[in-house]
């Protein structure tokens, strides 16, 4: 489970999840690229992993730019010798109900979470790609992405932020496909964590040990990272306290047929199915929040 020798990418590292992973990884022995748009929390981050004795650099920016996306992936290659590890974390919230979104409040969050994951993946993905064929066809890759229940719920005063948290899953799950036969793994998380991002919704810590602190999730994304985890791809977990939760793919919960539909006999087969259903019963996962020990 140790990653000794091994580079990995952090983004949206100055505090938070961010912060707690890259520590993590930095104590498995991995060197770190971080990232952040903070360059005092970056540079704190920075002295913080080399204390423990691992390398690192801040590479500061916004990840939704391609120039920022590309300084991390070459400054991995060129500064420590390759790039193992990407953990896309970088997010940013403009939580509104739908009807009052703005334009600028939509593209905003898409653009961090989803495009910032797709331009990181896409080259650590294109090195892996040709590392692989260079060197008898497969290579080390570790992609963690980071989800959210948001998508699950279908969060009402987030549908920037839930739609984007789709994306993601569904972003993981093709780079885990795509990327399968070069020996590379991806897996995508929905944490639970009390972050400047989430202080909101979750306000202050209580007393003695914080069920949600980020720290409670870093050991997971720094075991996903592992080789000790090659056989853990395009899977979804929610973490948080001590709990990892391993979501099934949706499975169909009913099958209509007929020889030839017309809105009438949908009317009585799929609307009778759902004559007494209340319609606050959506496809969202809400019982994911009761999620108790040994479920």
């Amino acid at each position: 489970m140790m990653l000794a020798g091994k580079v990995a990418i952090v983004t949206g590292a100055g505090a938070g999840l961010g912060r707690a992973e890259a520590l993590a990884l930095a104590r498995a022995g991995a060197d770190l690229v971080v990232n952040d748009v903070d360059e005092v929390s970056g540079a704190d981050l920075v002295d913080e992993i080399e204390s423990l004795g691992a390398k690192a650099v801040l590479v500061r920016g916004d990840v939704s730019d391609s120039d920022t996306a590309k300084a991390l992936t070459t400054t991995a290659i060129d500064r420590f010798g390759g790039l193992h590890v990407v953990v896309n974390n970088a997010g940013v919230l403009r939580d509104r109900m739908l009807f009052n979104m703005t334009d600028d409040e939509w593209d905003l969050v898409v653009r961090v979470h989803l495009r910032g994951h797709f331009l990181l993946s896409r080259n650590a993905a294109a090195y892996w790609r040709g590392h692989a064929k260079a060197n008898g066809g497969t290579t080390y890759g570790r992609v963690v992405n980071t989800a959210s229940e948001a998508f699950l719920f279908g969060s009402e005063g987030q549908p920037n932020y839930a739609a984007a948290k789709a994306g993601i899953t569904s972003l993981t799950l093709a780079t885990a496909r795509g990327l399968a036969r070069y020996g590379v793994r991806a897996n995508a998380i929905c944490p639970r964590a009390r972050t400047a991002m989430t202080a909101a919704a979750f306000g202050a810590a209580p007393a003695g040990v914080d069920p949600l602190s980020p720290d409670h999730v870093a050991p997971l994304v720094a075991y996903l990272a592992s080789p000790a985890a090659d056989k853990i791809s395009g899977q979804v977990f929610v973490v948080y306290g001590g709990m990892v939760a391993l979501l099934a793919p949706p499975t169909v919960e009913a099958r209509f047929d007929h020889p030839q539909w017309t809105p009438e006999a949908l009317d009585t087969a799929v609307g009778a199915y759902f004559a007494d259903r209340d319609p606050g019963k959506t496809f969202a996962a809400m019982d994911l929040m009761s999620l108790e020990e040994g479920q």
